[in-house]
């Protein structure tokens, strides 16, 4: 069965691999990083405009360092899959829709068995994924999902069980 990790670095995305490799150890996995350009991202985060590409230059230059960045994200996922007890690869697409459209999209590529999500990811451009996604992920997949919080999330989640459980015995 193959395995799509969405990752991004995140506490949560890390979270995720480490939570896959106990579950499926030796399972293949692709280890998913999706980037988006300069543009697009200033265009979602409405920076785009006052001259803005002007400043940025049409060299390419930046999307570059951006897409390099992705690369290097998804090859430390990978080493991050494979201490984890995964046979990883590395997948890294530029973001051409709604980002859990393109989460979704590869899974349907790929054929996963299931997709392996965090809760939420890095905020501003390094994030491309979860938070948001996650929960679009799972309500709009045909296959499973795997969706796991960061270890700090988990903990608050326990403390706040384990409150709202003692609270409830005693009333």
């Amino acid at each position: 069965m193959m395995i799509l990790i969405c990752y991004d670095g995140s506490a949560d995305a890390q979270a995720a691999i480490e939570r896959a490799g106990l579950l499926m150890a030796g399972s293949d996995a692709t280890v998913l990083v999706i980037w988006e350009t300069l543009v697009e991202t200033m265009t979602r985060h409405g920076s785009l405009g006052m001259g803005m590409i002007g400043f940025y230059g049409d060299d390419g230059a930046g999307d570059a360092a951006i897409q390099r960045a992705a690369v290097d994200t998804a090859a430390e996922g990978v080493q991050r899959a494979a201490a984890a007890g995964l046979v990883a690869q590395p997948r890294v697409v530029n973001r051409d829709d709604d980002i859990a459209a393109v989460i979704l999209a590869e899974a349907a590529d790929l054929d996963a068995g299931v997709i392996v999500v965090g809760t939420r990811g890095l905020g501003s451009v390094k994030s491309l994924m979860l938070g948001s996604v996650s929960h679009a992920v799972l309500h709009h997949s045909d296959r499973a999902v795997l969706v796991v919080p960061s270890s700090s999330l988990a903990e608050q989640r326990h403390d706040w069980a384990e409150h709202a459980q003692s609270t409830a015995s005693t009333t």
